[in-house]
């Protein structure tokens, strides 16, 4: 599973966790994430994350 950080806030999108506090099952992988899928934190939208090692 990888990870995804967001460049504006920092915020980490862990597939492994998913993001259960917004519907979001652990396992999703980000590409299967909603087109819509914006960071919690700050609200910027998926083009804005890089995945990380």
């Amino acid at each position: 599973m990888k990870k995804y950080v967001c460049k504006v806030c920092g915020w980490i999108y862990d597939e492994a966790l998913g993001d259960p506090d917004n519907g979001i099952a652990p396992g999703t992988k980000f590409e299967d994430l909603p087109a819509d899928f914006v960071c919690p934190l700050c609200g910027v939208g998926k083009d804005e994350f890089e995945e990380i090692e």
